[in-house]
């Protein structure tokens, strides 16, 4: 092979997780790759799965390095060792994927993105939903400037998961083991989607709540935005809700945006908004819209799409579709919502670092609950 195609070797971190099965399916599926190395704290769950891919087992990641110098750091464990894990991959010359979120504070991923750039490596996020054909079309939509300037947002994401669902380990669910519940576990997606979309708030009103599981952290929470523009924005998600499928709306002066399921609906107005309040002469009346639904199912091959594109990225010497400053983005929302929900007042972006953690080292400690 060429140089351009040779092997390149994964360790996977974390391979007892559930979430490690869907790297390794992913890894089998994507040409020029090899699993040279797994590592868990529990060789139970985690040998095993070494043992099935007939490569060596560890139970220290710092050990799989210094012994096996994988070109590429598959991160798979829980959220609160994302960041000392990559940063320790980087400085053994690695590349790094991380699943999501990438760090449990803004302030850990601002020094992962630092790391990764000293190395001169690459930093990825797994937001395997980006890669959806209806995803991939709305940021078409959006970023070909068809719906003008924003106007205003909604998202609205059920993510429902069982009292069972936070039995399943003991870091469910809390402040030391996950740094938060539905926002930093099932609602990254959803954040990542809108700040993908629409682009980061510069204002955030939020609140967070227990209300549907016997857990530590929120199982539910909502916030008011506001954009650079003032345009205002809205979002709310909960592990306690089921029914009605997710949303979201992304109106612009130029037309808007609907994702519902797989359907995705664009409005084009005529004139635009701004065009009709100024000119129409009827009191109540509405711009023409032009109305276009799609229907676009299919993940887009989901984890594999992540892997091939952090692939070409490596050999391309480019940044991958969402680097480490693309997946700081929801991060730094989320900590921006508990900060607003503990402060209960507006927190405007960038979130204070500083404050943040003295807010979250409160929270591990138990001096204060939610």
């Amino acid at each position: 092979m060429s140089t351009n195609e040779s092997t390149l070797r994964f360790a996977i971190i974390g391979c007892g997780g559930i979430i490690a099965t869907s790297h390794i399916n992913a890894l089998h599926k994507t040409p020029h790759t090899q699993i040279a190395a797994m590592c868990d704290i529990n060789p139970d769950t985690g040998k095993p799965r070494a043992d099935a891919e007939g490569c060596p087992f560890f139970l220290d990641y710092h050990e799989l390095l210094d012994k096996v110098h994988p070109d590429v750091v598959s991160i798979c464990t829980p959220h609160p060792l994302h960041a000392p894990i990559a940063i320790a991959s980087f400085e053994a010359g690695c590349h790094v994927l991380t699943e999501k979120p990438m760090s449990v504070e803004v302030a850990e991923g601002d020094r992962m993105i630092e790391a990764a750039e000293r190395a001169g490596k690459i930093l990825a996020v797994n937001f395997q939903q980006r890669f959806k054909p209806i995803i991939e079309r709305a940021r078409a939509v959006v970023m070909g400037g068809e719906i003008g300037p924003l106007v205003r947002v909604l998202v609205v994401e059920p993510w429902l998961r069982t009292d069972a669902y936070y039995r399943l380990s003991t870091w469910r669910g809390t402040w030391v083991g996950e740094g938060s519940a539905v926002l930093l576990n099932q609602s990254p997606h959803t954040l990542d989607l809108l700040c993908h979309l629409a682009g980061e708030p510069h204002k955030v009103w939020g609140w967070i709540h227990t209300l549907h599981h016997p857990i530590e952290c929120e199982d539910t929470f909502q916030a008011m935005l506001e954009f650079t523009n003032g345009a205002p924005g809205y979002i709310t998600s909960s592990t306690g809700e089921a029914g009605v499928p997710g949303t979201i709306q992304i109106i612009g002066d130029r037309g808007a945006l609907q994702i519902a399921g797989d359907k995705l609906s664009i409005y084009r107005f005529s004139p635009s908004l701004k065009k009709h309040i100024q000119t129409s002469k009827e009191p109540f009346g509405q711009p023409a819209a032009e109305v276009m639904v799609e229907d676009l199912p299919g993940d887009a091959g989901a984890h594999v799409a992540v892997y091939k594109d952090l692939i070409a990225a490596i050999r391309e010497s480019r940044q991958p579709r969402c680097d480490g400053r693309q997946g700081l983005m929801s991060l730094e929302l989320a900590n921006a919502i508990t900060m607003s929900s503990f402060a209960e007042r507006a927190v405007t972006m960038p979130l204070d670092r500083a404050e943040y953690k003295s807010l979250f080292d409160d929270l591990k400690s138990g001096r204060k609950k939610l």
